[in-house]
């Protein structure tokens, strides 16, 4: 595989459009149901996040592309459960795959809303839950109000690990690197936090919104 995405990744930094591009689809593929089992696209993102601190490659572009191809990989999946659902999980190519449909499928019933939000940083079953979501019968406002905030602090999870390492490789060779690197991690990671605590207070509500007890009519 190495073989493989050296030149591969060679050539994309060369020729940005093609990097932001390569980025979108490997985040899409990567939430599409099988096909996400094969394609490296957390690899493919790590290694291309590792240009951005020589200044080939934007960090707010990197981040775009694979948010979007993110969203667009699991809403497509979603949908289609939603629309065929559970007929779609009794049907090739997921029959191949039983053991990850059922993985899948229990953990979703586990943790209910909450496994789409959990499930985008599991592999491989990150591939597997979207679809499975919309074959139980999740709901498309509540499937997107997890979803979006899942894929807001995952495309930084993967990104900003890789910008980190190189950033301290050049500092420590004394390489050249951007200085609005550093500015853009931290408007990120608050970015992040809030995003974290906008969760938690929603959860806690949400929460206490269900132990309250309702009121009988007079």
């Amino acid at each position: 595989m190495t073989s493989f995405l050296d030149p591969f990744i060679a050539f994309v930094s060369a020729h940005a459009w093609l990097a932001y591009l390569t980025l979108f689809l490997a985040a899409l593929l990567e939430a599409v149901p099988v096909v996400g089992s094969v394609v490296p696209g957390s690899t493919i993102i790590l290694a291309l996040s590792a240009l951005i601190p020589g200044g080939e490659l934007k960090l707010q572009w990197v981040l775009l592309a694979a948010a979007f191809g993110a969203v667009v990989g699991d809403g497509s999946a979603y949908w289609v459960g939603h629309r065929r659902q559970r007929e779609i999980l009794n049907t090739w190519p997921l029959t191949n795959y039983p053991r990850v449909v059922e993985e899948s499928e229990t953990f979703f019933q586990r943790f209910g809303t909450w496994a789409v939000f959990f499930a985008r940083f599991v592999p491989p079953i990150r591939a597997f839950v979207p679809v499975t979501a919309g074959a139980l019968g999740m709901q498309p406002a509540r499937f997107y109000a997890v979803n979006i905030p899942a894929i807001l602090l995952w495309a930084p999870a993967h990104v900003l690990p890789g910008v980190l390492a190189v950033s301290a490789l050049h500092e420590y060779a004394g390489l050249p690197h951007h200085e609005h690197v550093g500015k853009h991690l931290w408007m990120f990671a608050v970015a992040g936090i809030a995003i974290i605590l906008g969760l938690a207070i929603w959860t806690v509500r949400r929460r206490h919104g269900s132990k309250t007890p309702a009121k009988t009519a007079a």
